[in-house]
């Protein structure tokens, strides 16, 4: 059920972009989700700077609604620690909870735009799975590539530097991330994976 409106009451979305906040995991592969909510700012002029729930937070009108965008500052395996209280203390149910983050089963700047699911291994998801109480929350996953091969460390991979160009590439994925939530929010999840999933 989607409410329109802009009656510049609460939040009616949760858009939670997903990283660690330490400089030193700057411009990791973990931190795409980050990059993304950079991107809100750099490009759509929407800070994330007010802490609240263990989040850099900001509400502001986005694809015609009134959308609490978030940045946990909880460190990834406890990113459900800062999206679940903010969901509970606004009322907004699970299905218009939307995470942004990265995703190391697909190649590097593919998205993928999905309506719920397990968490596919990924720390910062099985939190907000455990603190929301349901899987059944939209994603919208930024690819960012496998391991160069099978012995490869994976937290070693996912907290690893980014090259320029992979940076470039992850970055300029973050931006259309963005348009998928966008997408979401103004024409629902199968809008969005008809879109984005190509």
């Amino acid at each position: 059920m989607f409410f329109k409106g802009k009656d510049g009451g609460g939040p009616r979305w949760i858009v939670a972009f997903l990283g660690n906040p330490e400089s030193k995991y700057e411009r990791t592969r973990h931190n795409a989700g980050f990059m993304a909510a950079s991107v809100l700012e750099s490009k759509r002029g929407i800070k994330t700077n007010k802490l609240k729930f263990h989040a850099f937070t900001n509400v502001a009108e986005f694809g015609g609604e009134r959308v609490l965008f978030m940045r946990p500052q909880t460190y990834m395996n406890l990113s459900g620690d800062a999206v679940a209280p903010a969901a509970a203390f606004y009322k907004i149910p699970a299905e218009r909870v939307i995470v942004v983050f990265d995703d190391m089963s697909l190649p590097i700047g593919k998205l993928r735009v999905k309506r719920n699911g397990s968490a596919g291994g990924h720390n910062g998801i099985k939190s907000i799975i455990s603190k929301l109480g349901t899987d059944q929350f939209p994603r919208v996953k930024i690819g960012i590539g496998a391991p160069p091969h099978p012995d490869y460390d994976v937290i070693d991979w996912v907290i690893g530097k980014l090259n320029d160009a992979d940076y470039k590439i992850i970055n300029e994925a973050a931006a259309v991330a963005l348009d998928a939530v966008e997408e979401i929010i103004k024409n629902g999840v199968n809008s969005a994976m008809n879109k984005y999933n190509g």
